[in-house]
């Protein structure tokens, strides 16, 4: 049998096991288990970006057992969902719900939608249970099941995606995703272990900025998330170096002295949650000129514009949401470009993000998802 295939089957074992009376005991990331029929019936998304995983399962049909959704893809992704908005009208009458740590998710109004199972994301577990959360709604008969894509995505994603595929009754697709995700991912890994002498440029990863003026730099991720994705796409994350959690803070004095060869900003349409609108907008069909316009202004603070990155042009943009799907392939593979251009010339990330929406999501593709400067930042 195949290392892959071996592997696959190990994750899918590991998160189910035959329960009594035809129910089954899904594990989530937190290791608590959860019994549960399978596959759910009536399902409420904590987190609307799950659709970034959910539509990759179940394709044309995914809505058919979703009975309402975290408010964050409106608020936080627009694009995104209005690509969903313009394949799946109907969408738009879906109820939406508030974020459980923030105290605006309405347990009674779930309850009136008699969902089988709520998903959350790892970072709900601490406000989930402290507050009862958990209890309350099991009395209710909500089953409530924690998934990660952003917390430990190296630990999680993998076992994320085998439970929203035994959720949705999707389990041979789950297992074609993780397969097919992990062979992209090692387009870039493979060809770096065999140039092993390659020297890793620093990069610095800036999370958010022109979001909030209330924060004028430097969050940053430590070696989780878009760290590991530096360091997996032969870079050298300066953040790890200081910043042992997913996410954290560098001082701009920290970024002068680091002198990073690369700048890499992460960015969203952040319209209608933005004080500054100074982020820069990439995503699904964003505009690369006013992406680079954006990109250019917020080079011009104080902690950035004497950096060697600057000044060469080696400063680009990146979805900020690919932070919080399983879709890393997609800027490990940009990333590796940009670090060594010349062994990845052959690589075309656009390509391969086409061919993943055309095998797998219901909604047409559309660029956007990057942006770079060029020398001297024009």
């Amino acid at each position: 049998m195949p290392v892959l295939k071996r592997v696959l089957l190990a994750i899918f074992a590991a998160i189910v096991t035959t329960a009594p009376a035809g129910a089954a005991q899904i594990t989530d990331v937190t290791g608590r288990k959860v019994e549960i029929d399978l596959p759910a019936k009536r399902i409420l998304l904590g987190e609307a970006r799950q659709i970034h995983v959910a539509a990759a399962l179940k394709g044309e049909h995914v809505f058919d057992t979703i009975v309402g959704w975290r408010d964050d893809l409106i608020k936080k992704d627009p694009d995104s969902y209005a690509g969903y908005l313009e394949r799946f009208a109907d969408i738009e009458k879906l109820p939406r719900f508030g974020y459980v740590p923030s105290g605006d998710f309405s347990l009674e109004a779930a309850i009136t939608l008699k969902p089988d199972v709520l998903t959350l994301n790892l970072e709900a577990q601490e406000a989930a249970e402290e507050s009862g959360f958990i209890e309350k709604a099991a009395a209710a008969g909500i089953a409530v099941v924690f998934l990660d894509f952003r917390v430990d995505p190296a630990k999680n994603s993998e076992l994320s995606i085998a439970i929203l595929g035994r959720l949705f009754g999707a389990e041979g697709q789950a297992k074609e995703f993780i397969g097919w995700r992990r062979l992209q991912i090692a387009v870039v890994t493979d060809r770096l272990a065999k140039a092993s002498a390659l020297p890793r440029p620093r990069v610095f990863i800036e999370r958010a900025p022109g979001i909030s003026g209330d924060v004028a730099c430097c969050r940053t991720f430590g070696p989780a998330n878009f760290g590991e994705m530096v360091e997996l796409a032969g870079g050298h994350n300066i953040g790890s170096d200081v910043i042992s959690t997913t996410f954290g803070d560098l001082n701009p004095e920290q970024i002068v002295v680091a002198n990073p060869d690369h700048v890499i900003v992460t960015g969203s349409n952040w319209a209608a949650e933005s004080d500054v609108n100074q982020f820069v907008a990439v995503g699904r069909g964003a505009g690369p000129a006013a992406a680079r316009e954006r990109l250019k202004g917020l080079m011009q603070r104080p902690a950035f514009e004497n950096l060697d990155a600057v000044k060469a042009g080696r400063v680009h943009a990146v979805w900020h949401q690919f932070y919080g799907a399983p879709y890393e392939f997609v800027p490990i593979q940009q990333f590796a470009k940009w670090f060594h251009p010349d062994l990845f010339a052959d690589i075309d990330p656009d390509k391969t993000f086409r061919e993943f929406h055309e095998k797998f999501l219901p909604i047409a593709y559309r660029p956007g998802y990057f942006a770079s400067l060029a020398n001297g930042g024009e």
